[in-house]
């Protein structure tokens, strides 16, 4: 007695349909898985190395000038304003520099300003536009931080009369004792730290001692710039 025994269906579509599914599924989770891993590889690559090998920097911020408007003027002002320097670097360690700054702020003046008509403020403002030109020299730096040195010459050009409610200029510039509006020496020597947040950008704190003349003596002062720096060109 023969027995038959049943034959297996094909798969039908439906079965086909989820298997092919499921094998979607799985290589699309393969897929994102390979691409967060990518990710990661790179969230956690260190950053390239701070070699101090770029050929030009350039530093922008703001600037904080002390100083006297006026050689009689026994107190001293407090000026704010803005600085721009741009270093082309001939070595590793030598680079030749050019700065500009500008600075305003009101100053002291002597009493007798009041005695005019229409009276003059206790508290003229004025402002220098300064220009110079220097070297700049690396001393020492890693991948945190570095430390330069300049040293600047050139001049700044005072502008002293701002406040001026209508007297003739020469009885501005007696009774208030400032400067005539004139153009001067002026130098600095200074350092600056620079802290390193990638190869090409930093953020620099720079103090300096300023020279200036516009009296009949070189008189000191001090500033201090903070700021931005951009390294930029393969030397």
């Amino acid at each position: 007695m023969l027995i038959s025994r049943p034959r297996r269906r094909p798969a039908g579509p439906s079965l086909v349909s989820a298997r092919n599914v499921v094998i979607a599924g799985l290589a699309a989770l393969c897929g994102f898985a390979a691409a967060a891993t990518a990710r990661a590889q790179d969230t956690f690559r260190p950053p390239p190395p701070v070699t101090y090998t770029e050929k030009y920097e350039i530093f922008g911020g703001f600037n904080y000038l002390n100083g006297q408007a006026g050689q009689n003027i026994p107190k001293r002002y407090n000026m704010a304003g803005g600085e721009v320097m741009g270093t082309y670097w001939l070595t590793p360690k030598w680079g030749a520099a050019a700065d500009i700054r500008w600075d305003g702020g009101t100053t002291p003046a002597l009493p007798a300003a009041q005695s005019t008509n229409p009276k003059i403020q206790t508290r003229p403002f004025v402002s220098q536009m300064i220009y110079m030109g220097g070297a700049q020299y690396h001393w020492i730096g890693n991948q945190r931080a570095g430390i330069n040195f300049h040293a600047l010459a050139g001049a700044s050009s005072g502008n002293f009369d701002h406040s001026n409610p209508g007297v003739t200029p020469d009885t501005f510039f007696n009774v208030t004792g400032l400067y005539t509006n004139r153009t001067a020496f002026n130098g600095v020597v200074g350092a600056s730290i620079d802290f390193n947040r990638s190869a090409r950008w930093a953020i620099r704190v720079s103090p300096d001692l300023v020279l200036e003349h516009f009296g009949t003596e070189l008189r000191e002062f001090v500033s201090v710039s903070g700021g931005v720096v951009y390294r930029f060109g393969d030397r």
